[in-house]
């Protein structure tokens, strides 16, 4: 669908953004949308899904990996070119619109040529070694796909001589390997999610491979037990001999901010928590030191050592990380606080005498634009350069403008905006013990945008209510309900940089605790609906199936304790992104939300075809249209999105929303598309009540 795109550029913005142009007398219109974004295995990373088709032809659009490497090659730095596995590539992939049935994988003989052009180029440039990532390796496969391993690197080592390293990440290969192993220079395992994995894998080596131990975190920001480190890797090196280990991170360390030497405010204020983390290029020391304590002998680097054994004990001894109120209070949840006391057809019945809201109800999801007024002046205020009065008057004054627009429009269950926040996870976390933050703790999350996660460090609790002044405030300015908005504890949990010294399980109860007093609170300011967000729940499952269920039950558990502590004409909403979650569909129902609000627009319908064979019990909102892309979507269109889901959902239940928050667009776009929406609601409205 991009092919009549002919600019290359053009062409690739569009698959990762859509694009909309009106006919010129050279060209034709242009009116495509984005492809899907899922996000990268279980990070806070995002992909952009290729799409495939039966008897798709490849061709490479550009040689980026053998310049980038001729370019480090011209700076005199060698460099190991990294690009990802033919496996993984396809699929991860999905098949295009209208060819349902077909599996990508087949593909494999008409992308592997393509791979071994690529290859012999980077050799001919003078590459020694090739990484090619295959975390695909991690997942439960089929036996087409595992076989498919065996195909791909049979095929390259007979067609190539440069060396490969195939990495496997973020998880456990178990025998996912077996097939590729013997075609292979060298296998990477990441130590820290699957350490158990090492003994496994040694015997299955030939007497020339090269094993890549996974031994620094890539993916969190706390030291390393440099000892335990040193002492896995020289079990390796007895096995192996010292030319057949690498040392390495678990994974690629985009994952991890840029380094700790920028973080002056924690230097300044608790210089023990910086003395725990460790960012990008402190990983690379510890790299290093581990691999200078296996060349060198442990006393060429004692000095560090001690250092690092030192942080390690005073991370586990300090009265920063253990509160024993909270963890007195997580221990004993009564058992009537993890559930609604009434069922959803009782609540429902108190929830629409009380709400009075039209068939086909309309919202958002909870952000409006953050425009570059909003930025400037929070950075402002953060800098000191106006003071709190004038800050909250400004902020205010962006609240009202946001209720105007939404009455004006027409919606029907208004949101306050969130023009205060800067983060939907690290504005909690700065009214939250237990959290830390960082000045300049970056990591990709999808295209040019970056987040910077709060930091988990100790026990959880609520430092005092957190949204009431601002929810009350835009609630007094419409007599329309409006809706609290909160982050759930699994992604207050999954979307922060969370401590590893404790179980997850244990952290996300304690900030269910924490938000459960938020929820009460704001029912008895007269808050008719609050909504807990969990757009982070479904990432948060376990790579491999084996380990669902034990994640699922308490990850539920802590919504609903969470959520539960209101009365039942308080209308409890929740809201889930990248809704590829059909095969959890009973635990997404357990929640027991009254409302839930889904991202749909961009998976293709998949979420609605689960309706099918399931019934969702409660009320739903499937998005109606992707706020990712800047293209304004037609009423006809998204009347179609609707018709689509009423064949499947009870017209009483359904509600029209967008796919996200409206943060990251403009107020242009947002109104239009809003306009649209609200009118394509109110012609259902109108036939299903005639």
């Amino acid at each position: 669908r991009y092919q009549h795109i002919k600019d290359p550029l053009q062409q690739f913005f569009a698959m990762g953004r859509g694009l909309q142009k009106a006919a010129t007398e050279t060209t034709e219109k242009v009116d495509v949308p984005a492809q899907e974004m899922k996000k990268w295995f279980d990070t806070n990373y995002h992909f952009i899904v290729p799409e495939f088709e039966p008897n798709q032809e490849f061709k490479i659009q550009d040689l980026r990996a053998v310049e980038q490497y001729n370019f480090a090659k011209s700076l005199g730095i060698e460099t190991r070119p990294v690009i990802v596995g033919p496996v993984t590539f396809l699929h991860l992939g999905k098949a295009a619109e209208g060819f349902d049935d077909f599996e990508t994988i087949s593909l494999l003989p008409k992308v592997l040529p393509l791979y071994i052009e690529l290859l012999n180029q980077l050799q001919a440039a003078g590459a020694q070694w090739v990484q090619i990532d295959e975390p695909a390796l991690i997942l439960d496969l089929p036996e087409k796909v595992k076989a498919a391993f065996e195909e791909a690197y049979k095929t390259i080592k007979a067609s190539t001589s440069i060396k490969t390293l195939v990495t496997a990440y973020f998880g456990r290969v178990e025998n996912n390997i077996s097939g590729l192993l013997p075609y292979v220079d060298a296998l990477h395992l990441d130590l820290v999610r699957a350490p158990q994995e090492l003994d496994a894998v040694l015997p299955l080596l030939n007497n020339s491979q090269v094993l890549s131990l996974g031994l620094v975190d890539g993916r969190n920001i706390w030291i390393n037990n440099l000892a335990k480190s040193i002492e896995l890797a020289q079990k390796t090196v007895s096995a192996l001999g010292k030319d057949r280990v690498f040392i390495a991170p678990s994974c690629s360390l985009a994952h991890s901010p840029y380094s700790t030497t920028f973080e002056k405010k924690i230097a300044e204020k608790n210089p023990e928590l910086l003395s725990w983390l460790a960012f990008s290029v402190e990983k690379t020391k510890e790299i290093a030191t581990i691999a200078s304590a296996l060349n060198n002998g442990p006393e060429s680097v004692k000095e560090v050592l001690a250092t690092n054994a030192a942080a390690i004990e005073s991370r586990r001894t300090s009265s920063q990380t253990t509160n024993p109120a909270v963890r007195d209070r997580a221990a004993k949840v009564p058992a009537e606080a993890w559930k609604r006391p009434d069922e959803f057809k009782v609540r429902r019945e108190a929830q629409v005498k009380k709400l009075n809201l039209p068939l086909f109800p309309t919202t958002t999801i909870g952000s409006f634009p953050q425009t570059k007024e909003i930025r400037v002046t929070r950075q402002k205020f953060n800098k000191g350069e106006i003071n709190a009065a004038e800050y909250d008057a400004f902020i205010k004054k962006e609240m009202k403008h946001m209720v105007e627009v939404q009455e004006k429009i027409g919606l029907d269950v208004l949101v306050h905006g969130e023009p205060e926040r800067n983060d939907m996870v690290e504005h909690f976390g700065h009214l939250l013990h237990g959290y830390d933050f960082t000045e300049n703790g970056w990591v990709v999350s999808y295209g040019s945008r970056c987040v910077k996660p709060p930091v988990i460090f100790g026990d959880v609790s609520r430092r005092g209510p957190m949204t009431i002044d601002e929810t009350v405030y835009a609630q007094s300015l419409t007599k329309k309900p409006m809706k609290g908005m909160l982050t759930g504890p699994v992604t207050m949990m999954k979307w922060s940089f969370v401590r590893d010294d404790i179980p997850l399980k244990d952290v996300c109860v304690q900030i269910g605790l924490a938000l459960r007093d938020e929820v009460v609170d704001l029912e008895s300011a007269g808050i008719p609906c609050i909504q807990v967000d969990e757009p982070a729940i479904r990432e948060g499952l376990p790579i491999r199936r084996a380990d669902w269920d034990a994640y699922l039950d308490w990850s539920v558990a802590c919504f609903r304790l969470s959520t539960s502590g209101v009365r039942n004409e308080t209308q409890i909403h929740t809201h889930m992104c990248y809704s590829d979650f059909n095969d959890i569909f009973d635990s997404i129902a357990a929640l027991d939300a009254d409302v839930i609000t889904i991202e749909n627009s961009k998976s293709d319908e998949k979420l609605l075809k689960i309706f099918e064979t399931k019934k969702y019990p409660n009320e739903i909102g499937p998005g109606t249209y992707d706020i990712h892309s800047p293209r304004v979507p037609s009423v006809d269109e998204i009347k179609q999105k609707l018709a689509d889901m009423l064949k499947y959902i009870d017209p009483k239940l359904l509600w029209a929303n967008p796919d996200c928050g409206l943060k990251t667009r403009g107020w242009t776009e947002t109104e239009a598309a809003l306009v649209n929406m609200v009118e394509a609601a109110k012609y259902f409205r109108s036939q299903y009540s005639a």
